[in-house]
């Protein structure tokens, strides 16, 4: 049992459990026995914090159902392993070597120094984050609800499904209702990003924070000695920036839509755009219809769709840093440089080769599942089943309305996707080739024609 098999093995066991506990007439509003294809489906998009379902959840399940499906969710959003390392450290259990190993890789960090206090703080401020969404999301639903008890659930359901970038709602409409809301659009978008950006980029911001952040000298801001990762940078840079050109992207091509846009005012336009430009980046809700979306902003929200979150945080996607890595490899190479160089550091050729490994391996994945849903689905087309396979791999949730309508193979086809793109790829093709030492043979180089 390598770190990696006990990774994918565990969210396997989580989502059987999760479909299990599903199945059960009390979690299901009819009080009967649930649909074993129904379950599995929506066991394993909560735990791989997809968001995609196949039933209205809030009409389907019961409040035990809908509590089951936010645990899920919470489980999927942190981990597996940290999850399971959170349970062990209630239980007083002291972590050996391989335990940190298994969470290292599970957080994708560099090395397992400092593992289990990162575990304590990504619980701390899961907690912190949620429910303070909670709070904001209560002047949401309370005029809508009342004062009362679903109220309080609903604003509670929705945070934990808006920082771990789930994407599942107890609306039928999901928040098409709330487009021109600022406090609903606001909170949940700050909700993902805070989810999607990476635990130990919050980390760094706290420490920062902590360390006095700016200071001010002779009546200048000056930034403090505290010096910010190559992630750090990275990883906030790339996010604002796919955010805003997404959200200009969105307005430009929607603007007069009569069916998504159009009808909105200017200022709910913006609110509108910048919504799903952040709901995109693997979170899943969503404020207009997106079965409504123009060809141009259909094909952006794929793309946005594939790159994802950020390392670390709760999305799927190739992630920020990988599309980084890529974009400065290429610009090394129109430069005639022979390395690839960002914010004045040298990336790491074994970090190139991942990042093309991972482009390659996703790319793949998408192209498969993609093929295997038009064959299985022919009379749907193909756009949409292109987007709900993109959708599913990188963990969104978005759909264009034909999720339900999909035959079991084609749902048999999303739910392996959506456990290929939680897990990983390289994690779950590392859980499936055995073990092999680091090769001592060095072969001779010979140019080729590439391009």
């Amino acid at each position: 049992m390598t770190p990696a098999r006990t990774i994918c093995l565990g969210f396997l066991t989580v989502i059987i459990v999760g479909a299990l506990l599903l199945m059960l007439p009390a979690s299901l509003s009819s009080h009967q026995w649930g649909d074993p294809i129904v379950a599995l489906f929506i066991s394993t998009s909560a735990v791989c914090v997809t968001g995609l379902s196949v039933v209205d959840v809030g009409k389907y399940y019961s409040f035990f159902g809908e509590f089951i499906v936010a645990l899920l969710a919470q489980i999927g959003g942190l981990g597996y392993m940290t999850a399971t390392t959170f349970l062990l450290l209630l239980l007083g259990r002291r972590f050996g070597l391989k335990d940190k190993i298994a969470l290292q890789q599970s957080l994708d960090m560099p090395g397992i120094s400092g593992v289990v206090q990162l575990v304590k703080s990504i619980i701390s401020s899961t907690l912190i984050f949620e429910l303070t969404g909670a709070f904001l999301l209560l002047g949401v639903f309370v005029p809508k609800l009342g004062w009362n008890l679903e109220a309080i659930w609903f604003a509670l359901f929705h945070s934990v499904s808006a920082f771990n970038n789930a994407g599942f709602g107890l609306l039928t409409d999901n928040f098409m209702q709330f487009v021109d809301s600022p406090l609903l659009n606001l909170t949940i978008t700050g909700l993902i990003i805070l989810g999607g950006i990476g635990y130990q980029a919050i980390m760094e911001v706290f420490f920062w924070a902590r360390s006095g952040g700016f200071w001010v000298r002779r009546g200048q801001l000056r930034p403090d000695r505290f010096a910010f990762s190559l992630n750090f940078k990275i990883v906030t840079t790339t996010t604002l920036a796919l955010l805003l050109l997404g959200m200009i992207a969105v307005l430009v091509t929607e603007f007069h839509n009569p069916q998504t846009l159009g009808p909105l005012s200017f200022s709910s336009k913006l609110l509108a755009a910048w919504f799903q430009s952040v709901t995109a980046r693997t979170a899943g809700f969503n404020t207009i219809d997106n079965g409504k979306l123009g060809s141009a902003a259909l094909f952006l929200t794929i793309a946005l769709m594939f790159i994802g979150a950020s390392p670390g945080g709760t999305g799927g996607g190739i992630k920020t840093t990988t599309l980084r890595i890529l974009v400065s490899v290429t610009r090394a190479v129109l430069q005639g440089k022979d390395s690839a160089i960002t914010f004045q550091r040298q990336i790491p050729m074994a970090l190139v080769m991942k990042a093309i490994a991972v482009f390659l391996g996703s790319l793949s994945v998408v192209v498969v599942s993609t093929t295997l849903l038009a064959i299985f689905d022919p009379s749907i087309p193909f756009a949409q089943l292109f987007f709900e396979a993109v959708s599913a791999f990188a963990t969104v949730g978005l759909s264009t309305g034909i999720t339900a309508s999909i035959s079991v193979s084609g749902k048999l086809v999303l739910i392996g996707t959506m456990y290929v793109g939680r897990v990983g790829i390289l994690l779950l093709m590392g859980s499936l080739i055995s073990d092999s030492s680091r090769s001592v043979v060095r072969y001779p180089e010979e140019e080729l024609l590439v391009g």
